[in-house]
């Protein structure tokens, strides 16, 4: 049997375990995966003695990402513009590939939403790591992107990067263009704090469709509270991007794509939230 795992800190809250077991056995896929627990001194070299093991590969989240990316031998376009890896493989000749498809799980649940076409214009809020991750494959799905940061020098550096890639621009968070948008994207880590949400309802009222990175305890996130709080609708939170992101991680290992719809019907039926986290509030793993 196939040996993987999820490396993070902390770890014991991940859906992961659960989303990849059900792959397994709906592909029929003799493999199993457990979460790891990554030290913060050490994960490189617990990282080195998990492959020499025998494991075929595994996912990384916080805060490992860019670590795991780093000890790759050889890395995707993807991974490459993240500067972090989500996902990584052992080669048949020993070597380590790392591959990110955190942008490519978003673009996936936004088609199960129906929220996706050529040529919309697309407000993303935050400009950290969440953002830089999924930048690619929304530009490669045609978006034209605004993005909106605090420090407009850290927005305005990423969208230098992204530009040969698409339409995308810059902007201060308090100077975001007052027009429409087809959807609008909370990619900042307020609601890991408890906070509601990084702009004003003035900002929001501009959108069609809200959609939050971040998926919560057995509620909604405060993202997606304070948008319903202003009546607007076409709301998600980010558990669908969880589950598409690991049916492509899945399928990078296995070479078999599952069926993301039915194990995400299955896990959001099924699942147990714990509230490790004061406000339960969770991200990519």
């Amino acid at each position: 049997m196939d040996y993987y795992a999820v490396w993070g800190n902390p770890i014991s809250q991940s859906l992961s375990p659960l989303i990849q077991g059900k792959f397994a056995a709906q592909t029929q896929q003799a493999m199993s995966y457990e979460a790891k627990l990554g030290d913060l001194d050490t994960f490189e070299q617990q990282l080195a003695t998990f492959f020499l093991q025998g494991a075929k590969g595994c996912n990384v989240t916080a805060p490992f990402k860019t670590r795991a990316y780093q000890l790759a031998d050889e890395h995707s376009e993807r991974a490459t513009l993240a500067q972090a890896c989500n996902t990584m493989k052992k080669l048949a000749d020993g070597r380590l590939y790392a591959d990110n498809t955190d942008g490519i799980g978003l673009v996936t649940d936004l088609e199960r939403l129906n929220w996706i076409k050529p040529n919309q214009r697309i407000l993303i809020l935050g400009a950290g790591g969440a953002t830089q991750g999924v930048l690619l494959p929304l530009l490669q799905a045609q978006q034209n992107i605004v993005l909106a940061n605090r420090t407009l020098a850290k927005a305005e550096a990423l969208a230098e990067t992204f530009l040969p890639y698409g339409e995308i621009q810059a902007v201060a968070m308090d100077k975001i263009p007052r027009q429409s948008y087809n959807l609008i994207i909370n990619a900042t880590s307020a609601g890991l704090s408890g906070s509601t949400a990084p702009v004003s309802a003035d900002i929001l009222k501009l959108g069609h469709a809200f959609y939050d990175m971040q998926y919560a305890k057995g509620s909604d996130t405060p993202f997606v509270v304070f948008c319903k709080s202003l009546g607007l609708t076409n709301i998600s939170d980010g558990l669908g991007m969880l589950v598409a992101q690991a049916a492509h991680s899945f399928h990078l290992w296995r070479d078999v794509m599952p069926d993301f719809l039915k194990v995400y019907s299955e896990v959001t039926k099924e699942i147990q939230w714990q509230d490790v986290r004061g406000w339960g509030i969770y991200r990519f793993i």
